[in-house]
């Protein structure tokens, strides 16, 4: 009777285990931004990847940082079990040679290109917009004759009004879409006074990735692109509905998830980031 006690004891506990697993939400590869370490990396490369290794993520968003060449970088990654499906480049880099950018990204054995910032005055414009449309579907052209994806990363300034809606709206809907693709950054989305979930829904075969990022709570959204790196915090922690932007995001089929978490207590808060989304359940 004690041995059957202690089977159906095992059972349960087995049943609970599984339906435990079978509830966990985020079952995606979690990635990182490179910009994260920006202020690590002058401290020991190594030292930084095998830090990202020991988190369990699996995916990083690049390029190479200052200080080591990409094929030494691509090295220390493969060795470390960490792919890079995406690098991050300057507007003026590929608007002035696409081809070089394709070479970097193939060097990592990259699919996807963003970038994420698009030069403007004080107050970011149609001329600035309609500009960026142009040089996107040009540039977009090339990286997908040579089997790259081009992604705009928002950054918050484009969501002044535009017609009927955005001026991202404007660069959404004017992009070819056979040649740019967007990598939604949720916090800077939320900071320009988007909302992450709908925008998501609006434009479900558009967006590729994300970044995920959570603000501080009480800070009051603008149109800067900007605030202070002391305003990143650990993700379930700030303003955005984490879950229910997930849960979209799930649903439209975003192929790639990087922490970028800018704070300097980022080593303290990305264990966190990743725990709240690990722990999060249907």
């Amino acid at each position: 009777m004690k041995k059957l006690s202690i089977f159906f004891t095992l059972l349960f506990a087995f049943g609970i285990c599984q339906s435990f697993a079978q509830s966990q939400f985020f079952t995606n590869k979690i990635g990182v931004q490179a910009y994260t370490y920006r202020n690590s990396w002058a401290n020991g490369i190594i030292r930084v990847l095998d830090s990202v290794k020991a988190l369990g993520i699996t995916e990083m968003e690049g390029p190479n940082p200052k200080g080591i060449s990409p094929e030494e970088f691509k090295k220390l990654l493969n060795e470390r079990g960490i792919l890079m499906p995406s690098i991050g480049v300057d507007y003026g880099l590929i608007s002035k040679d696409p081809y070089q950018v394709v070479s970097l990204a193939k060097t990592f054995g990259a699919t996807f290109v963003m970038v994420a910032w698009i030069p403007h005055g004080n107050t970011f414009t149609i001329d600035d917009a309609k500009k960026a449309v142009d040089e996107f579907n040009r540039e977009g052209k090339i990286l997908k004759d040579n089997g790259i994806t081009l992604c705009y990363h928002d950054h918050g300034y484009e969501f002044g009004p535009y017609g009927d809606g955005t001026l991202l709206d404007y660069i959404i809907q004017n992009t070819n879409p056979d040649y740019v693709s967007f990598e939604m950054d949720i916090m800077w989305t939320f900071h320009g006074g988007g909302d992450p979930a709908k925008l998501l829904y609006k434009y479900p075969t558009r967006w590729k990735m994300l970044h995920l990022k959570d603000i501080r709570k009480g800070v009051a959204n603008d149109l800067t692109g900007g605030t202070s790196t002391n305003n990143d915090v650990a993700l379930g922690t700030g303003q955005l509905d984490i879950p229910g932007i997930l849960k979209v995001a799930k649903s439209v089929g975003i192929q790639h998830y990087f922490i970028e978490d800018e704070s300097p207590n980022h080593a303290s808060q990305i264990p966190v980031t990743i725990g709240y989304i690990k722990g999060l359940t249907e």
